[in-house]
């Protein structure tokens, strides 16, 4: 059974909006960062919809690198969110702000 296109790519646009809309809501930190994550694989979904159109492999090809960025994103991520429990013992994303120098 196939999936339409615009179905696939229905889908990836609200779980970005839904991903961004979290972005812009949300205080915590790990939090915006699951709503990058959300994000990212939005585009990913996009892409295999996209490559899985006209038959393509590109799309599987640029879903392997955002999951490979995604990884990257979540260690890198979580090492600085862990940094920053330890010195301001909060998660608030306004209280980074703080941070200077």
């Amino acid at each position: 059974m196939m999936v339409a296109t615009h179905h696939a790519l229905l889908l990836a646009a609200a779980l970005f909006a839904i991903g961004l809309l979290g972005v812009l809501v949300r205080r915590n930190i790990i939090y915006t960062l699951m709503c990058v994550e959300i994000m990212m694989n939005a585009a990913g979904l996009a892409f295999v919809a996209a490559g899985s159109r006209w038959a393509q492999p590109d799309g599987q090809a640029f879903f392997i690198f955002i999951l490979t960025v995604a990884a990257a994103e979540v260690a890198v991520g979580l090492a600085l969110v862990l940094q920053i429990h330890h010195r301001l013992h909060t998660l608030d994303n306004d209280s980074t702000s703080s941070m200077r120098g």
